[in-house]
């Protein structure tokens, strides 16, 4: 029965992940993600449902357009799948429990701001807002122990990288900076420092990648938002392990 409810996970995944699509495109440039109807961003046409199934349409169609053949953002696909594998393994890990709604709410915000951040280097003050009321219940339920670690991980997350924003002057966003604090609200400031470690580490990791492919030079600007997704979702699926190699490497 475990699982039949992680394929339902993996298709429900992949259902909501189609949607973030929509809004991680949509609510950053003010548009509604009810209205206008999917279509073509090029010839208009508004798309028929068997166009519009998650991975499988892209897979059918070669990644182009049934009418003027431009080719479509792989962003769609690749967020489809990957929302449905991490709603997978969310349950496979945390099964029915609370632990499992803040996961999946976590998952459902990177993905939204990695599509935002990826399209437009932004990330959008009302999702952000939208999140945190929804995190401020997540905590009003369920509190961490003890309860001013949301605070002080809220702290902490602010202030490390608006620090490095100032000193980088302007080479992290403003954005990224509320989400990390948001993101200390949530896990705390334990998961928080771990999480601005990997974060960082990943994001290191994809500018050599791109400097010894010659991509990359000191006016390329990089989203970093994508990377503190990942760290973040490293540190929440590996939570327990992962603070414990920390605090030996820091002892």
């Amino acid at each position: 029965m475990m699982t039949v409810y992680t394929v339902i996970f993996f298709i429900t995944g992949l259902i909501f992940g189609s949607f973030f699509n929509v809004v991680g495109l949509r609510v950053p440039i003010g548009k509604s993600v009810v209205t206008p109807r999917s279509h073509c961003p090029t010839c208009k046409r508004y798309l028929h449902a068997f166009e519009l199934i998650p991975v499988l349409s892209y897979i059918l169609q070669r990644g182009k357009c049934r009418t003027c053949a431009t080719n479509i953002s792989p962003i769609y696909p690749v967020m489809e799948l990957l929302t449905g594998l991490l709603f997978a393994y969310s349950f496979s890990r945390f099964h029915w429990s609370f632990e499992l709604i803040e996961v999946l709410f976590l998952i459902s915000m990177l993905i939204i701001l990695t599509v935002s951040d990826i399209t437009y280097m932004l990330i959008p003050n009302k999702l952000l807002l939208f999140f945190f009321f929804l995190f401020l219940i997540v905590r009003f339920v369920k509190p961490l122990n003890p309860w001013w670690d949301s605070v002080l991980g809220a702290a902490l997350g602010f202030f490390v990288l608006f620090l490095i924003m100032i000193v980088s002057r302007g080479g992290m966003g403003g954005g990224d900076v509320k989400l990390f604090s948001l993101l200390g609200f949530l896990l705390g400031a334990k998961q928080i420092m771990i999480i601005f470690f990997f974060s960082s580490f990943f994001g290191a990791l994809y500018g050599l990648m791109m400097m010894i492919f010659g991509q990359y030079n000191r006016k390329t600007a990089i989203p970093f938002g994508p990377f503190i997704a990942l760290g973040t979702i490293f540190t929440v699926f590996n939570a327990e392990s992962v603070i414990q190699w920390y605090m030996n490497l820091l002892s």
